[in-house]
């Protein structure tokens, strides 16, 4: 599916748009059911998403790193690439075996890795950078989460799940208290980040709220002159941190050893040619994704100070003891590495 979309996309688009994602996706998973049987190494599915967030997986197949990495210990690697919109379709699909390393924020691991605790052990892989998430509103009335009303809807990638919604309900619960923590989530609708880019910049539709990522947070910005941002993920959290990361289960790690560690130097890879190429990373992006992105935009968010390309994940605890405080999760994690393989390549991470 293209990450492009229409400015001015009128409200009946949008709702087919949608409609359509979602049949995409249940025909999708209405096979998930039984796990696939397992795999020898050398074969590998990726699960994506939408936005630049996943520029290292990007430029890792359009450079055909994971191939290159496999070379190295003696693998012809098959790589599949799968992209779904919203974390709990990625956990299904993990769970189910249909795809061996899930892409997803923070929130969506964190869930599975609760979920999992003893049985698959779903765990962290790798980040895939820093990047600052914004909510950003079209309502020249809403200048805070507490301005939201019951006339606003907030679009997110999944409801309760994605790290856009776990992000607000810990600003919530800072707003509120802990008791609170939930008190947005009537107000929230999963709608892919494309589709609600779209309904921020044309306005007039019920979505007026979106906490996205780039670059459709700031295509937003820039597209619609009431587009403002409420909320940025680092103030939250508490500076920059790890939105978007990598997972898989323990057996898949376990199994496929050459092939984990080909897939995992091979993101390594990606981030030092995306800090080393930024032009060349932005050109990928666009081919890659068939997107009609403006070019200088995305220059302007890969070479941003505030953005970070690494595989060390960072500055996740917070929200993990957070989800834990409010009764999100039940194993309470006490290192960021309870819920991250142990791996050379993140030793470094928070």
């Amino acid at each position: 599916m293209s990450s492009s979309y229409h400015p001015a996309a009128p409200r009946s688009f949008f709702a087919r748009r949608f409609a359509a994602v979602l049949f995409t996706l249940s025909i999708g998973t209405a096979g998930l059911g039984a796990a696939a049987p397992a795999r020898a190494e050398g074969q590998i599915r990726v699960a994506e998403q939408f936005g630049i967030v996943y520029l290292l997986l990007n430029v890792a197949r359009d450079q055909q790193l994971i191939e290159k990495e496999g070379r190295k210990e003696g693998l012809d690697i098959k790589v599949d690439w799968v992209k779904l919109s919203g974390g709990a379709a990625v956990n299904d699909a993990l769970l189910s075996g249909s795809v061996d390393i899930a892409g997803a924020g923070v929130g969506p691991l964190l869930t599975i890795w609760d979920r999992t605790h003893g049985r698959q052990n779903v765990k962290g892989v790798a980040s895939l950078g820093n990047l600052p998430y914004y909510l950003v509103s079209n309502n020249p009335g809403v200048k805070t989460i507490a301005d939201f009303s019951d006339k606003d809807r907030i679009a997110l990638p999944a409801v309760s799940v994605s790290v856009q919604s776990r992000v607000l309900q810990f600003a919530a619960a800072k707003q509120w208290g802990d008791k609170e923590y939930n008190r947005l989530d009537k107000l929230t609708q999963a709608v892919p980040h494309p589709d609600a880019a779209a309904a921020i910049i044309a306005g007039g539709t019920e979505i007026t709220g979106h906490f996205g990522n780039p670059p459709f947070q700031e295509q937003e910005l820039a597209g619609n002159p009431k587009a403002h941002i409420v909320l940025s993920s680092y103030d939250v959290l508490g500076g920059p941190s790890s939105a978007t990361v990598l997972y898989a289960t323990e057996k898949f790690r376990n199994d496929n050893p050459k092939t984990y560690r080909a897939f995992v130097d091979a993101l390594a890879d990606a981030a030092r040619f995306v800090t080393a190429n930024p032009d060349a990373a932005a050109d990928i992006y666009l081919r890659v994704n068939q997107s009609k992105t403006d070019r200088k935009l995305l220059l302007s968010i890969i070479r941003s100070p505030q953005v970070q390309f690494k595989v060390a994940p960072q500055n996740t605890l917070a929200l993990a003891q957070f989800m834990y405080r409010v009764g999100a999760i039940r194993n309470q994690p006490k290192s960021w590495k309870d819920y991250f393989f142990d791996d050379p390549a993140t030793a470094a991470g928070s």
